[in-house]
């Protein structure tokens, strides 16, 4: 027989329902379908970018003297950017983007950072996904603190509960739930294969279910009032994922495939307040020219079609979309026709939410800082932002502190 701290081990961490099996219980089918589908409050789509996207490259300064200097092989013709300004333009793959921005829904936040930047892919993500600069290391048996806790999660703690028993926030993707979903209370769900319309459960409140149910709770009721919320998710997201697709077309790209399956979920109704996803790639030391090009086309190509499907089906004005990356690239090319390792980098946040255009110092590319460029935006100013401005969210508790916010949506 297992015990309670098995259980919650290896049960609820990867606990996986077949959504409209023949053997689920009638009550909870029952349950499932009660749910009625909801199509009113704010949502956040999140898009991690993986690899450190090149910034320099993305929202060009070609004005800066320091561009022409220091790039001469990656250096982008300045007849084929799209002018944001007379200053600063987006990548030539970007048309779909500079589209967004002529018709106000795409909001550029520029040098965003943290003080004493990390290179390290793993260091540097962990940073951004948990709002925490000073990161406690694991202890021998690889437990975590509190601050371990994703800013995403920590907020949907203080937030309520989806009353239809949707999981707080639902990640689309390959690989293991991403940090900024983790949390003590709230739940997240994964789904790797929509066509399967199989739901992997993954429980957030890792550390804290190791060694008791949620605040005291019994645990059968614990486990009971859980497998509800699966059951009835997973039969949700499979009418969803079924069901015809009348959205509008998008892109044959693996990023636009994901971002589809996420607006199938938005239409489908629901309680989730986030939706994240991400695209790989960006880690661009050599031949970065086509490499980087093509994912900047595939992501704004992608950006577009998800808020004009949402646009059609009249839920735009529901969504914000923030995409980030751990870190941005040297100003100095290398000696591979690529870029390595560097530290700010511009955030997009995107709907028709968004005051539009660029928001934050551009960065001066002859004045460095040992050969990066210098934050002129704290990363957790647009976290609590988002929070607040968009989300409702308290952001303090969130972000371990409070941070002044930025100008960046409309209302």
């Amino acid at each position: 027989m297992y015990s309670r701290r098995e259980f919650l081990r290896t049960g609820l961490h990867t606990y996986t329902l077949v959504a409209l099996a023949p053997t689920v219980p009638g009550f909870l089918a029952q349950t499932a379908r009660a749910v009625e589908p909801m199509r009113d409050g704010r949502i956040l789509v999140v898009i991690q970018l993986n690899g450190g996207n090149d910034g320099i490259n993305t929202v060009v300064p070609f004005a800066d003297e320091g561009y022409a200097r220091n790039r001469k092989v990656l250096r982008l013709p300045t007849d084929r950017l799209h002018k944001i300004t007379r200053e600063i333009g987006l990548h030539p793959a970007m048309g779909d983007a500079a589209k967004l921005v002529e018709d106000g829904r795409l909001a550029i936040v520029q040098g965003v950072g943290y003080p004493n930047p990390n290179r390290s892919h793993f260091k540097s993500m962990a940073i951004w996904h948990t709002a925490n600069v000073n990161l406690p290391k694991e202890d021998a048996l690889g437990a975590q603190t509190n601050a371990s806790f994703g800013w995403i999660g920590r907020a949907l703690d203080e937030g309520r509960r989806p009353v239809d028993g949707s999981p707080a926030a639902q990640f689309v993707g390959s690989g293991s739930m991403p940090q900024a979903l983790r949390s003590k209370r709230s739940v997240a769900s994964a789904i790797k294969r929509p066509e399967d319309a199989v739901l992997t459960l993954k429980e957030s409140a890792d550390s804290t279910l190791r060694t008791r149910a949620v605040h005291g709770e019994d645990l059968a009721s614990f486990v009971r009032r859980s497998t509800l919320d699966a059951y009835g998710t997973s039969e949700r997201m499979a009418r969803v994922l079924r069901a015809e697709d009348s959205g509008l077309s998008y892109p044959a790209t693996e990023l636009a495939g994901r971002l589809r399956v996420l607006a199938r979920l938005i239409k489908g109704g629901g309680g989730t307040r986030v939706f994240y996803t991400s695209q790989d790639y960006y880690d661009t030391h050599y031949d970065q020219l086509q490499i980087h090009a093509s994912l900047l086309r595939e992501l704004s190509g992608g950006l577009k079609a998800f808020l004009d499907d949402l646009a059609a089906a009249r839920l735009a004005e529901r969504a914000v979309i923030l995409c980030f990356s751990e870190f941005g690239r040297r100003v100095r090319e290398n000696g591979s026709q690529g870029t390595d390792h560097g530290t700010a980098g511009p955030v997009f946040l995107a709907g028709p939410g968004v005051r539009s255009g660029l928001a934050g110092d551009a960065p001066k590319l002859l004045d460095l800082q040992d050969g990066d460029l210098k934050m002129s935006v704290d990363f957790r100013r647009v976290y609590a932002s988002v929070l607040e401005d968009w989300l409702g969210l308290p952001s303090k508790s969130s972000l371990g502190g409070e941070f002044a916010k930025l100008s960046i949506f409309r209302s």
